[in-house]
């Protein structure tokens, strides 16, 4: 028996209850009684169809109506698909479209009786909604601006459209996975689509002087993929996915749903038995990873003109959360037309891209009412800002999300205007992480947070340190539970060292990595920024802690404390807490004796729970000096 026959033995004792719902019809005959369905409304509609089988094909249903996925292959839109998809919008759908970050498109409001109608309409322009939903092979996401960008080596457009034929074209595959499938190619040498952040990843490299794609496996919410020291050709792509799916249709779980991801088997055989199985079904040995030619964030990101290698402009639109309009849809489409080749490119940071635009019409595209409309949205903030739907279209949502990622984007650019820089800000309404919030600079979780007054109001986990480079990782946790109205403040005194102390253009990613992970315990900073939010925010004291340029407290708790607790007794009293300091011992002023109170003796404007703080801080015996940050935070609460 192989490995993962084993595995599979080991979790096949009980199916879960999808797939006894999967087993009790085909979903290609509920397709087929779709314009049944509509004429009969929702007495028509079993609980089967509703809770699964209408999935397949992108149809939620949502009580009083149907949201409903588009899929477009790696965000390309022709024109005649962009402006059929705003008049389908306006017609059916309260005018109302989401960009998501798989570079597709969401209606909401379809009511039961118009889903065959909507889904001819699409279907006469190319589009179709099939596998966008369960358990299928989701939309294939790529760079944005692939074919066109000069960082572009391979044209993964027909490599794409080969993998839809073999599997979305191909009946037979409508939801047979054990889970849903997320897959990238990415042909490019910069990171556009979160490349290593789905189940399959097709990255771009280099084999003995060959392009191809070196392979990634296994990722989910809050854990990147892993090499699978697998290098493909172009030619080989197709060949290689299929395997990849036929092994995972055979051997994935189908008993815990919560742990059916491809990752979950990969953890169980290793990836190693896991290819070795891949190349049994493709009947082929594949060779071993090249060089991986990913470097750097996309090129693209946090500009809005960006210059093709054929001379030609993109311009991009940016979405604010990707909440955008049928009409505004149509409106940029016909504007593409004017001034570009009509083409548009969605985003995985749900915004748009007008492709093919000359120089010398760019002014004038530029002076457009649709491009003004948005053109507001042109900073740091908003640029590359992603959030999913929130508690307003998603029963999952904890917080309302969209509306929150475009409040603290309007927040932070009224308090810090950067001017040069890019910050990516990733906003999830709830764990389950449609807002790739863990690979973000900084992420936020939706969650439930208690006020000062104790009153429950919608909170968020902040996370800081993601990345999407070559070396792509996730992000760790700044700080847990915060309401929302106290969290902007947090990101402020971020975004403000940032500012301060970052070198010209340098993305927050390069920042984080140079300046907080090398000098300061993230401990640190969590304190750095809840402190400042008690000086200034709560008890409008008017002074600033300020991280170090080049500090000297070595990532020690202890150190980085002491440290901090002599500069906040200088800001608060004018007075220095000690007469020196040799290696953080301190020698203790002999002119008199320092009491738990003595910041609120010298400033009665420090509420004495705070001074106590401060004492504890650097308190001069170090045996009852506090040694670690999650004390001082907690005897904060209540300042």
């Amino acid at each position: 028996m192989t490995t993962l026959e084993k595995a599979l033995k080991a979790r096949s004792k009980k199916q879960n209850k999808v797939e006894l719902v999967k087993a009790s019809k085909n979903a290609m005959d509920v397709y087929a009684q779709l314009e049944d369905i509509a004429n009969a409304g929702y007495e028509g509609l079993s609980k089967e169809d509703s809770s699964y089988f209408l999935k397949c094909f992108g149809l939620f249903d949502k009580g009083e109506h149907f949201m409903l996925r588009i899929r477009i292959p790696i965000g390309q839109l022709n024109n005649k698909q962009a402006i059929r998809i705003g008049e389908v919008a306006q017609k059916y759908g309260d005018d109302y479209i989401d960009i998501t970050t798989r570079m597709q498109i969401v209606l909401r409001y379809i009511k039961i009786e118009n889903i065959a109608k909507v889904l001819q309409e699409l279907k006469e322009v190319g589009l179709s909604t099939f596998q966008t939903g369960v358990d299928n092979t989701r939309n294939i996401v790529a760079d944005p601006l692939e074919g066109l960008a000069f960082d572009n080596i391979i044209d993964v457009k027909p490599i794409v459209d080969k993998l839809q034929e073999l599997t979305i074209e191909n009946p037979d595959w409508v939801s047979v996975l054990p889970r849903k499938f997320n897959a990238g190619i990415l042909g490019s040498m910069s990171n556009s689509c979160n490349i290593f952040g789905h189940d399959c990843c097709f990255v771009l490299a280099n084999k003995n002087g060959e392009f191809g794609f070196n392979i990634y496996l296994g990722a989910r919410v809050g854990v990147q993929s892993i090499d699978a020291n697998v290098f493909v050709s172009v030619d080989e792509v197709p060949t290689f996915y299929i395997a990849l799916l036929e092994t995972f249709k055979q051997y994935g779980y189908r008993d815990n749903r919560n742990k059916n991801r491809l990752y979950f088997l990969l953890q169980d055989v290793g990836v190693e038995a896991f290819v070795k199985a891949v190349e049994s079904q493709a009947g082929r040995t594949f060779q071993k990873a090249g060089q991986t030619l990913v470097q750097s964030q996309n090129i693209a990101l946090g500009a809005n003109r960006v210059l093709q290698r054929n001379g030609k402009y993109a311009h991009k639109i940016i979405v604010p959360s990707g909440v955008f309009s049928g009409t505004d849809l149509i409106e940029v489409a016909k504007r593409a037309n004017t001034f570009g080749s009509g083409d548009l490119r969605l985003t995985y940071d749900q915004n748009i891209y007008v492709v093919d635009i000359e120089k010398e019409l760019l002014d004038g595209f530029e002076s457009t009412s649709i491009f003004s409309k948005y053109s507001k949205y042109n900073n740091i903030y908003f640029n590359d800002m992603i959030a999913c739907a929130g508690t307003h279209t998603c029963s999952f949502g904890v917080i309302p999300n969209k509306p929150d990622a475009v409040d603290m984007a309007n927040f932070l650019n009224s308090e810090v205007a950067i001017e040069s820089g890019m910050v990516r800000m990733n906003w999830s309404a709830c764990p389950k992480g449609c807002g790739v919030h863990g690979i973000a600079d900084i992420g936020f979780e939706g969650c439930k947070a208690k006020n000062e007054s104790g009153k429950r109001v919608d909170g968020v986990h902040i996370f800081m340190g993601g990345k999407i480079t070559r070396g792509a990782k996730e992000a760790r946790m700044l700080h847990k539970t915060v309401p929302i109205t106290e969290a902007k403040h947090h990101i402020k005194y971020l975004l403000k060292t940032y500012a301060r102390l970052k070198e010209r253009g340098e993305t927050f990613e390069s920042f984080e990595e140079r300046y907080f992970s090398a000098n300061y315990s993230y401990q640190a900073i969590a304190f750095f920024t809840k402190i400042n939010y008690i000086l200034n925010d709560k008890l409008d004291l008017g002074v600033t802690l300020e991280l170090d340029k080049e500090p000297k407290t070595f990532k020690k708790e202890n150190f980085e404390i002491f440290d901090f607790g002599l500069k906040l007794f200088k800001l608060l009293t004018g007075e220095k807490r000690y007469v020196a300091t040799e290696g953080f011992e301190p020698v203790l002023v002999q002119a008199r004796k320092i009491k738990r109170d003595e910041v609120t003796k010298l400033n009665p404007n420090v509420p004495p729970k705070l001074s106590e703080v401060i004492y504890m801080m650097t308190d001069n015996d170090k045996k009852t000096r506090t040694a670690v940050f999650s004390e001082l935070l907690m005897a904060l609460k209540g300042v």
